[in-house]
């Protein structure tokens, strides 16, 4: 009878193990995605330039409400910033990687 409850007491500990195991890789799976660059998750140079051009087209098409081409205008006006951020962004990365040509 003790080699029962020795037996049932191992499975317990063993079930607990699993769970504090499993835990702590959901940690571990927070943490590494709260550690992304957010970058990831802002649209791409393409994705935006899209975006700009169908706001473009739609200001330009005149028939849409004052409203409405205020709330384009200044959407438009955020996706430039944006654009202006990333490009730069892109620039500083070639001109490093060119700098690192040079050197070799």
């Amino acid at each position: 009878m003790p080699r029962r409850k020795a037996d049932a007491q191992e499975n317990v500990e063993k079930k607990q193990d699993t769970k504090i195991q499993d835990a702590k890789k959901q940690d571990t799976k927070m943490q590494d995605a709260k550690m992304q660059p957010k970058e990831e998750k802002q649209p791409g140079i393409e994705e935006n330039f899209v975006r700009l051009e169908e706001i473009i087209r739609k200001l330009e098409a005149g028939d849409i409400t004052l409203e409405e081409s205020f709330t384009c205008y200044e959407a438009g006006m955020k996706l430039v910033k944006s654009l202006g951020s990333q490009i730069d962004k892109v620039e500083k990365k070639i001109q490093i990687l060119s700098e690192g040509d040079e050197d070799e």
